[in-house]
């Protein structure tokens, strides 16, 4: 078996997952196998038999292109946030 050394670990992290290893009656060794195995899963997206089925953007009724032609349309010009002017001072609520 292959063994992991993990080095400065926040304190407060520990704690947590030492937390969750209670929670789940589990070691903490356990419970740290646990969470990587989770993680190393292949999620259900991931395979291609996932999307099977599911409708064209066409088919939902966008526009044939739409998303090719809007994605990343911004990238070339700046967001610009012009001055909003003075703040408005209100009563205070009771």
């Amino acid at each position: 078996m292959a063994q992991l050394i993990i080095e400065d670990l926040d304190q407060a992290l520990v704690e947590r997952l030492e937390a969750l290893a209670r929670e789940h009656g589990r070691t903490l060794e356990a419970e740290l196998k646990h969470i990587l195995e989770e993680a190393a899963q292949v999620k259900p997206a991931d395979k291609p038999e996932a999307n099977a089925g599911a409708k064209t953007p066409e088919e939902l009724g966008w526009p044939p292109g739409f998303f090719e032609n809007t994605a990343g349309c911004l990238q070339d010009d700046p967001i610009v946030r012009w001055p909003q002017g003075e703040y408005e001072e209100r009563e205070e609520l009771l």
